[in-house]
């Protein structure tokens, strides 16, 4: 993954982080800022396993590393949610 790539990941984490709170049932009490952080971590990870899959690279748009990152960022929405809330 080049820098350009990262730097990608980094801005389309941003809106992977929101649709992976929007998937999630419920409300969840963590901030915005931790939703963001959960969908660049998403995405970035997203873009490997995509990579790893042979589904990063396709014509047109990458829906299945889309599905992907999405689904990694409500799983870590999820996932930092319970956290947060056994405080």
């Amino acid at each position: 993954m080049e820098i350009d790539g990262i730097i990608s990941a980094i801005l389309i984490g941003i809106v992977i982080g929101v649709l992976g709170r929007l998937v999630v049932p419920g409300r969840q009490r963590i901030g915005v800022l931790w939703t963001i952080v959960v969908g660049i971590v998403a995405a970035l990870i997203g873009s490997v396993l995509a990579a790893g899959l042979g589904v990063a690279d396709t014509d047109g748009v990458d829906w299945i590393e889309w599905l992907i990152q999405i689904g990694l960022a409500a799983v870590g929405v999820a996932a930092l949610d319970r956290a947060r809330s056994r405080r």
